[in-house]
């Protein structure tokens, strides 16, 4: 039995829509089209995929049991379009590359120098994003590159991922601040009656119950603003312990933990891709320049240590 991406497409998208209409004007096709499409389907199958009701449609049993396999075809196919079609290109003469705000510079500039050894040539825009828009722009092609918080991601199949860490997220105040100086017992009622800064980014990616601590909070759009806010002592963050070593200036400020945070929140980072043959070499390149920070990082720490 065959089928084609038409009716998969159109499927996924009635299914996706809970319309018709909708779903058409999607695939930017007529209603009527979408319509027959799935009517031939159902055909070809032998089964019922929704049940129409009024202008809008719920799926059957059997179109809820075969709609995750036809995204998964789709999205295969797409995979398959873009190393075919990638295939035909040579060397990519710039890259962009995005990253959330929660990614401390340093790496972003441990991977600039990775590249600028084995592609010498290429351009690299790098560009901050969330992970919505990062996704998007995978997608349509507008970032060739993407580092992700995915603490709550599924697979994605129509994209290359690989987990290359954690970021850990501990408590900095002021130095010699009074939370620095309360004994460990005492700072979590200290932190909770304080103000706390919050990278907005992370509220936005459904972290708000992890990360605030406070009932007296500011979400702030970049990291180095908050840094700042800290060091002028008006108020504690979470912040990435890569500040420790980083390129930031942590000057005024110190890392403190409490009895009942004795470890920090550590959030997974993936490195998103479209799969294509020219981005292969460069991802490599990037896992490379990423492993030798975190090697570095660690070899730093135990000599403190």
């Amino acid at each position: 039995m065959h089928f084609s991406l038409e009716q998969l497409q159109a499927f996924v998208a009635v299914y996706e829509q809970l319309s018709f209409s909708k779903a058409a004007l999607t695939l930017n096709k007529h209603r009527t089209t979408i319509g027959q499409v799935i009517t031939n389907l159902e055909d070809q199958l032998a089964v019922t995929l929704f049940e129409r009701l009024g202008r809008s449609v719920a799926p059957t049993e059997e179109g809820n049991l075969l709609f995750h396999y036809a995204k998964q075809a789709l999205e295969q196919a797409r995979v398959f379009d873009n190393v075919a079609l990638s295939l035909s290109y040579g060397v990519l003469e710039s890259i962009t590359f995005a990253y959330p705000s929660m990614v401390p510079h340093q790496i972003l500039a441990a991977i600039r120098i990775q590249l600028a050894k084995d592609f010498p040539m290429m351009r690299v825009n790098f560009v901050e994003r969330g992970k919505a828009e990062i996704k998007e722009g995978l997608q349509n092609g507008d970032f060739h590159f993407g580092l992700v918080n995915i603490h709550d991601s599924t697979a994605i199949q129509s994209l290359s991922t690989s987990l290359i860490g954690h970021i850990e997220f501990i408590p900095f105040v002021q130095k010699d601040s009074e939370i620095a100086k309360l004994p460990s017992d005492k700072r979590l009622i200290a932190f909770r009656t304080t103000r706390q800064f919050v990278l907005k980014s992370l509220v936005d990616e459904g972290m708000k119950d992890k990360v605030l601590v406070s009932a007296k909070h500011e979400e702030i759009d970049e990291l180095a603003v908050i840094i700042k806010f800290v060091q002028k002592g008006l108020g504690w963050a979470l912040l990435p312990k890569l500040l420790s070593e980083s390129e930031y200036s942590t000057n005024n400020i110190e890392s403190v933990y409490c009895d009942e945070m004795k470890e920090g929140f550590k959030f997974p980072i993936s490195l998103w891709s479209q799969h294509s043959k020219q981005t292969l070499t460069i991802r490599k390149s990037i896992i490379v320049a990423v492993d030798e920070y975190v090697k570095d990082i660690k070899q730093q720490l135990s000599e403190v240590t």
